[in-house]
């Protein structure tokens, strides 16, 4: 938020946050459904997959897609959020357009979230090396051997430009630190 004063009339601008989550099918619907509602209430929310169309969850929510990925403009974004699922991720982190934008978002800064198997969508994108993380414990491996400081102890890890959970019930602590890290 910035302020201008012209006399006694002062001017707020307020910058509107805008939150990209990326999906496929078969994701974690509590892993979609909880970030959702909670970016919508600070943030404009897009939801992204390869060809633009929607997707479903494990247990059949729908998440309506507003953008492809090769659409996706990653200077206009302030986060990216990762769900889990196992299906989901393991879609993801072979589509190229997706791994583009989790390394473009790194290489500029932007926040990245990414829950329960996400980060294996960020091992995919070469950006763990040297970073705490965490995800769910079937991954835990895959975390450490990609050069991640595996935190296997906490179940949130937070740093300069990661925020990584691991499951479900950790929605609530996940979105309050997306939410933080973005100060709004």
């Amino acid at each position: 938020m910035r302020s201008s004063s012209y006399g006694k009339l002062q001017i707020i601008i307020l910058k509107i946050v805008k939150s990209l989550i990326v999906v496929a099918q078969n994701f974690q619907d509590e892993e979609f459904v909880y970030p959702y509602y909670k970016l919508k209430e600070f943030s404009e929310v897009y939801v992204a997959s390869s060809d633009g169309k929607d997707r479903f969850g494990k247990y059949g929510v729908p998440a309506r897609v507003t953008h492809k990925f090769s659409d996706i403009n990653v200077d206009d974004l302030d986060v990216i959020v990762i769900p889990g699922g196992f299906e989901c991720p393991d879609r993801l982190r072979i589509d190229q357009d997706c791994l583009k934008i989790v390394k473009d978002c790194v290489d500029k800064k932007i926040l990245v979230a990414a829950i329960c198997h996400g980060p294996w969508v960020l091992i995919s994108a070469g950006v763990t090396k040297g970073i705490p993380m965490t995800g769910y414990l079937a991954i835990h491996t895959d975390l450490a051997n990609s050069g991640a400081l595996l935190d296997s102890v906490n179940e949130l890890v937070v740093t300069d430009h990661f925020i990584t959970a691991q499951h479900y019930r950790n929605n609530p602590e996940f979105m309050l630190a997306v939410k933080d890290k973005l100060s709004v």
